[in-house]
């Protein structure tokens, strides 16, 4: 089923397109999803072994912090081991990027309002344009430019277009265009406008976020209605969920939202009743479970588990497996067709054992 069936989706926005090492954002590219790891970059093991936590939830692409000359060493042996490309990220010091870049990075991300000067923007440019690598232009509404801030009064979307513009003019006037930007706030509100004030300017692929969007629960809501409103409207390229939770459920969150939008898939869709007293099993463990079971797989497998025969049969016939409740008897479906009985003790084996197939089937086409 294509979003474009019921045009609820806007086209994708017309943008350049850039490279992360292996990985291409923005043109007709998927849109990529992004997490940042929290280990002491310092510490190479720890940091790998998170970076391939991300990558085996699904993470295209990958940030760390480099606060200090030691992180940004780190970046050659994190890099040699890392299975999806890198990006450092840079606050104050224009000295820890140019290591990074020495060190073999594959994309850098900068904030302009804490680095101060012309002169060492222009340095991080030059040296990333010598070794082929693109540049984020980070926006935050928390550290813009003083001088925006005297101009606009406070931080909104007109104070952030302008900082990142005045930026974007100085990657130009270097004639480097390897650029993404992100305009991140707190305030989904806030940064939605930027967002849409900026697309109508420069052509440059968007990196989305919601900065500092919470917890677990209050911050996927947040980022869901943020960015879901934005690639709603073809807006996006590359997106970061950022979550006060492990970076896991960042990449998690993140596909749950392009799956929701139908925008990109991964790994198996659960539809699922909300319960009531018709339930014929317990839906809600069940439900749990086989998230747990199923979540190491990447292909696009759809299941439904209803509890009971008022929408369970439809549901079942509209995807790869489904299991309905029935007085007595639980009803199992394969590719929309009836295919057997199954006792509320064998549930969650027998739809993981169906899953496990279809996915090894879809592997092998």
């Amino acid at each position: 089923m294509s979003s474009n069936r019921y045009q609820w989706i806007q086209p994708r926005r017309k943008t350049r397109q850039i490279r992360v090492g292996r990985v291409l954002v923005g043109g007709d590219a998927p849109i990529s999803v992004q997490s940042m790891t929290n280990t002491d970059t310092r510490d190479v093991p720890a940091t790998l072994a998170q970076i391939t936590a991300l990558a085996d939830a699904g993470a295209d692409i990958v940030r760390i912090s480099c606060p200090d000359e030691a992180s940004a060493h780190a970046v050659s042996e994190i890099r040699k081991g890392s299975p999806v490309p890198l990006i450092a990220d840079i606050h104050f010091d224009h000295k820890l990027a140019l290591i990074s870049l020495d060190n073999g990075i594959d994309g850098l991300r900068i904030n302009p309002g804490n680095i101060h000067s012309r002169d060492r923007v222009e340095e991080i440019v030059r040296a990333a344009r010598d070794r082929d690598v693109s540049i984020r232009i980070g926006v935050n509404a928390g550290s813009l430019e003083r001088e925006f801030l005297e101009k606009y009064g406070e931080p909104c979307p007109e104070a952030m277009v302008a900082s990142a513009l005045r930026h974007i003019r100085i990657l130009e006037d270097l004639n480097y265009h390897e650029i993404k930007i992100s305009l991140k706030a707190s305030s989904a509100g806030m940064t939605v406008a930027a967002y849409r004030l900026l697309a109508q300017k420069v052509d440059y692929p968007f990196h989305l976020g919601i900065t500092e969007a919470g917890g677990l629960l209050p911050g996927s809501v947040k980022s869901a209605v943020g960015l879901g409103l934005l690639l709603a409207e073809g807006i996006g390229d590359t997106m970061r969920v950022s979550l006060t939770a492990d970076p896991v459920e960042e990449i998690r969150v993140g596909f749950e939202i392009l799956k929701s939008l139908e925008l990109r898939f991964r790994g198996v869709n659960i539809i699922s009743c909300p319960t009531c007293a018709r339930q014929e099993f317990e839906v809600i463990p069940i439900v749990a479970e086989l998230e747990k079971r199923v979540s190491h797989i990447r292909e696009n497998v759809t299941a439904s588990v209803i509890g009971c025969v008022v929408n369970g049969p439809g549901e079942a016939k509209e995807c790869m497996v489904g299991l309905v409740g029935g007085k007595g008897e639980n009803l199992l479906y394969r590719h929309g067709e009836p295919a057997g009985k199954i006792a509320d003790q064998d549930l969650v084996g027998a739809l993981v054992s169906e899953i496990e197939q279809i996915a090894k089937q879809l592997r092998s086409e």
